[in-house]
């Protein structure tokens, strides 16, 4: 069975504040765990005013304190900006404070620009080509290896599934390499997706953590009653991707009503490249959409996400989306790690 799961960056909406994007978020789990989806995840971003989960490890505790049986998870954790043990501990503490349920994507990039880079202040020596080594590091802690001389406390021995996340073939061979399960963000950079998963799937060697590769993609999805009232809840998403491309990152505005047909060529022409993997419409249009997507990719899960203003909205799409995966009948059979 595929899995379908959440990937929330839990937006602060224009005229609202963190503490309302904190609790949007506790609000869309407990939705998403009553509605079937398997994971809620958050993804470490810094210095966005429009994005409440840089403190990744403390939202997913806030979160998790609220649900009781859908997985949590980073997707994910930019280990560039941290030392392994730290995220050993802090993910270690969240499998013992929820058992079984917690999930550690890893990330290459920043998630930030460089002033910010700089002001994390994590003194590297190789920058970004240190990432296989920091998540080698990552896995001994985890393990209790001996060897590592410190032992991770809380973190050793607990049960954290690692995965390797990413836009790009790099993230790729990585994970084939270390056998870990990968997760593509085909919601913003969809080019290198269908190479990324060929190279991942020939690649992949076994481990103690996943026997048989694992693909999950992510997928943008705007769903309504209407295909008119879903185009227009889209808006918020599409200016946020406007705004940042312009240098004008900001809060998530409030959808606006022909806002794609309003801009020039180039902006239209950066948006259905960058917003290529999503769809827009009522339940019957997600379920022709995802089943499209799904027959591509042949993806064992997908994360699903969309920015939408409206809390209520959200919710309501998320519904539609899963209400559509159900009556996926077609989708290949496969077991989640």
């Amino acid at each position: 069975m595929v899995r379908f799961s959440l990937l929330d960056l839990v937006p602060v909406r224009e005229g609202a504040d963190v503490a309302d994007a904190l609790s949007a978020a506790v609000d869309l789990a407990v939705h998403a765990e009553r509605l079937g989806y398997h994971r809620y995840w958050v993804a470490e971003h810094h210095g966005m005013a429009g994005i409440a989960s840089a403190a990744t490890s403390v939202v997913l505790a806030h979160v998790g304190n609220a649900t009781r049986n859908i997985r949590i998870g980073a997707g994910g954790i930019m280990l560039p900006n941290h030392a392994p043990l730290i995220i050993a501990e802090q993910f270690g503490t969240l499998a013992a404070l929820f058992p079984g349920r917690v999930d550690l994507g890893l990330g290459r990039a920043s998630g930030s620009d460089q002033r910010v880079a700089q002001a994390i202040r994590r003194t590297r020596a190789g920058g970004t080509d240190e990432f296989p080594n920091d998540v080698l590091e990552l896995q001994a802690y985890l393990a209790g290896d001996e060897r590592m001389g410190i032992r991770a406390t809380p973190g050793a021995g607990e049960d954290v599934p690692l995965w390797i996340l990413g836009s790009s073939l790099y993230g790729a061979q990585l994970a084939a390499l270390l056998g870990l399960p990968y997760a593509f963000a085909s919601h913003f950079a969809p080019a290198a997706l269908d190479q990324a998963i060929a190279i991942y799937r020939r690649d992949f060697r076994p481990s103690a953590q996943l026997s048989a590769p694992h693909v999950m993609a992510a997928y943008n999805v705007f769903a309504a009653d209407t295909a008119k009232e879903a185009e227009l809840l889209a808006s918020s998403m599409q200016q946020a991707f406007v705004r940042l491309r312009t240098g004008q990152p900001g809060k998530l505005q409030p959808p606006v009503a022909g806002y794609f047909d309003s801009l020039p060529v180039s902006a239209r022409s950066m948006l259905a490249d960058v917003l290529s993997v999503s769809s827009i419409g009522t339940q019957a249009d997600v379920e022709r959409d995802l089943a499209a997507f799904l027959h591509r990719t042949q993806a064992d899960e997908l994360m699903l996400t969309g920015q939408i203003f409206d809390p209520d909205a959200r919710k309501h799409s998320f519904a539609i989306a899963m209400a559509a995966a159900r009556n996926l009948e077609s989708a290949p059979m496969v077991s989640a790690p």
